[in-house]
């Protein structure tokens, strides 16, 4: 039998897991009575939950199947059901089928992309996302909430097929096959970890005074990266998710 700190150490990402799932669940509540302030910054406290989990189950040697499979499920309530349920009750719930459609559609996405990452998860490069991922997405979900609730005076609400193609966009993102970097392998990041640091820092004051603004557009500024690069480096870059096991099996599958 394991030992108490070992089972601790198993015990402590999950938890993690579960707060990122309850921080989603009790957004959708607060979207439901119409708060969607603070239901925005739940999902934000959910993506920071998300973002440990994984670490400190690497940093205690505990990942495991049930932890990938949790937290999937997890991601899809905090990043899927419940950024789309925001969505919807903030700008479409006035626009009949479409509004409950294009909602459905991010959901979709998002679950799609979830299981991808879980079936590719030993072939995918860890230098980069095989489309957006979800935390990405929902954030960017979040950013158009806040910035609305902030500046009433922008016109979004008045002309809500903005955000239908908004969020057509980054659905659409999630399930493509552009490489999205994680940074996680970067040579720039690794021989520049003062500079960093340094930046990381200035952003997260800035997310700080300026919250409503940032958020959205971080998740923008990351997303017209990743395309420029993408298209610029298409050549080299197209081929990243064909994996010539899976062609070699649709053409014998065919034969």
């Amino acid at each position: 039998m394991l030992n108490t700190p070992r089972r601790l150490a198993f015990f402590l990402p999950n938890t993690f897991t579960a707060l990122n799932m309850a921080c989603g669940f009790f957004s959708v509540i607060l979207g439901w009575r119409g708060e969607f302030t603070q239901a925005s910054l739940l999902l934000i406290l959910g993506a920071v939950f998300d973002s440990v989990d994984g670490r400190v189950a690497r940093m205690t040697g505990t990942q495991s199947a049930f932890g990938e499979q949790f937290d999937s499920i997890s991601d899809v309530v905090t990043f899927g059901v419940a950024p789309a349920f925001l969505v919807y009750n903030k700008f479409f719930f006035n626009m009949g089928r479409l509004g409950l459609i294009t909602s459905f559609i991010f959901l979709l996405c998002g679950a799609l992309r979830l299981a991808r990452f879980n079936a590719n998860i030993d072939k995918v490069s860890s230098d980069f996302f095989q489309g957006l991922p979800i935390p990405s997405g929902a954030l960017a979900i979040v950013g158009l909430i806040l910035f609305t609730g902030e500046y009433p005076e922008a016109g979004i609400m008045d002309h809500p097929w903005i955000a239908v193609v908004y969020v057509l966009f980054y659905a659409f993102l999630m399930i493509s096959n552009i490489p999205f970097n994680s940074f996680k392998n970067s040579p720039w990041v690794k021989s520049h970890k003062k500079r960093v640091l340094f930046l990381i820092f200035i952003i997260m004051i800035l997310i700080v005074l300026a919250y409503e603004i940032m958020i959205g557009g971080l998740i923008l500024l990351y997303v017209l990266g990743s395309l420029l690069y993408f298209f610029k480096n298409k050549g080299a870059l197209e081929e990243m998710f064909h994996w010539k096991g899976e062609e070699d099996d649709d053409q014998g599958h065919q034969i």
